[in-house]
């Protein structure tokens, strides 16, 4: 469709809703009230000749999951989830490689090759051998049938969604190989890239594992720099950016006296009014509880790294352990712990002072960038399986560029 066959009505409302959503008022207090995490939790960057200075191990974890379709039928897939870890501002090295760059512990299957319905049963299949998942399966004591919330059959149904399940399944797998690391211990963190739910996993498997991270110390927080929430609370970030840049920085109390490195940072609780407007009524991911919703998270919007001016951009969505907010949700206590969550988010600074970051833990960024499966994907694993056909199979050369011609390149 060209340009000129879009309607002017379909912009003008995708305008009118985006306008909408972006200058709601709810009324949120910007001055904020200690007793209350609904309003704004102001406080005071770490200091950055400091920010090295902990015993706390940081730790990353990502996934990924690209695939290719041809046009006679041969698809290719492939899933992939792994971690990166940073202590005292340090890379660790993760696995047993010799390889002075790769540092990150990453997990790939052998069965990347789709062309009938059993040939993706096989990856779901293959997915349940890894290691990694092994022992998250063993960790919740149950059968996979018990834990997942599809059938295999229903998660078997496409490419898409078999990858993206496996790729998912690996990323908690990931949280529970971290946990028994030798060198993990209580007050550590692990950041995913994500939420802290999940639509293929039941919620009581998901609430085991929260309250055992809970037990042990270990902090635990889904990072999202792209969500719904963002938007809905638009007005909000503008009326807080303004009152803290304007008012409550001319006049707070720092430790800093460099006035470049004097930054205000905040966070606050994401009052269910937001939650249910974001994801509509009735929504899982909307409950501020261990039943009935999605996961073991409980929502927070913060800002770790004051940019002057880019508003909304620098603000993030902080999916925290629910067991470390309300440490007695399980005998319906829903007493906050707020000096766990502020000092959580206070720790979090330590990831997040370089401007090109922009507010965002620096940890997510490098595993980002060791895991993700990029756009040069199809270049690369069809010219490997090339190579190997050629090398290995002895196939004739023009046979095994048939066998990848696009034939859309063709028009």
């Amino acid at each position: 469709m060209s340009r000129k066959e879009i309607p002017d009505n379909a912009i003008e409302t995708v305008a009118q809703y985006i306008n909408n959503r972006n200058n709601k008022n709810y009324n949120i207090q910007i001055v904020g009230n200690s007793t209350n995490v609904e309003t704004p939790q102001y406080f005071e960057i770490k200091a950055f000749d400091n920010i090295d200075k902990s015993d706390r191990r940081f730790y990353a974890i990502d996934g990924s999951s690209n695939s290719e379709q041809f046009y006679n039928g041969l698809s290719l897939g492939i899933y992939t989830a792994g971690y990166v870890c940073y202590h005292k501002g340090v890379q660790l090295r993760m696995n047993k490689n010799n390889d002075p760059v790769v540092l990150g512990q990453a997990y790939y299957p052998d069965n990347i090759l789709i062309t009938t319905k059993a040939h993706l049963l096989d990856i779901y299949d293959e997915l349940l051998t890894l290691q990694p998942v092994k022992e998250l399966i063993n960790f919740w004591e149950a059968p996979p049938e018990s834990i997942f919330a599809y059938e295999r059959e229903t998660v078997c149904r496409d490419m898409n969604t078999v990858l993206s399940f496996c790729q998912e399944i690996l990323e908690w797998a990931m949280v529970v190989e971290i946990t028994n690391l030798e060198g993990t211990t209580s007050g550590d963190v692990i950041l995913r890239d994500g939420t802290l739910r999940s639509l293929h996993i039941k919620q009581e498997y998901l609430v085991r594992l929260g309250k055992y991270l809970h037990q042990q110390g270990i902090n635990i927080i889904g990072i999202t720099k792209q969500s719904p929430i963002k938007m809905e609370l638009g007005y909000t970030f503008k009326q807080i950016d303004n009152y803290l840049q304007d008012q409550l920085k001319p006049k707070y109390p720092f430790k800093q006296q460099n006035p470049k490195q004097q930054k205000l940072c905040c966070w606050f609780e994401i009052p269910e009014s937001v939650l249910l407007n974001t994801y509509g009524k009735g929504s899982m991911f909307a409950k501020k509880a261990i039943k009935g919703g999605r996961g073991f998270g409980l929502f927070h919007v913060a800002r770790l790294d004051y940019v002057e001016k880019l508003q909304n951009y620098d603000w993030l969505v902080a999916d925290v352990n629910i067991f470390d907010a309300i440490p007695n949700i399980e005998k319906d206590d829903d007493n906050r712990q707020i000096q766990t969550v502020k000092e959580i988010f206070t720790e979090l600074t330590r990831l997040t002072q370089e401007h090109y970051i922009l507010g965002y833990p620096y940890p997510l960024v490098e595993v980002h960038n060791f895991i993700s499966l990029k756009k040069d994907f199809k270049e690369e694993i069809v010219n490997r399986v090339k190579l190997s056909l050629y090398k290995d199979q002895r196939m004739d050369h023009i046979d095994i560029e048939n066998l990848f011609l696009d034939i859309h390149d063709r028009f």
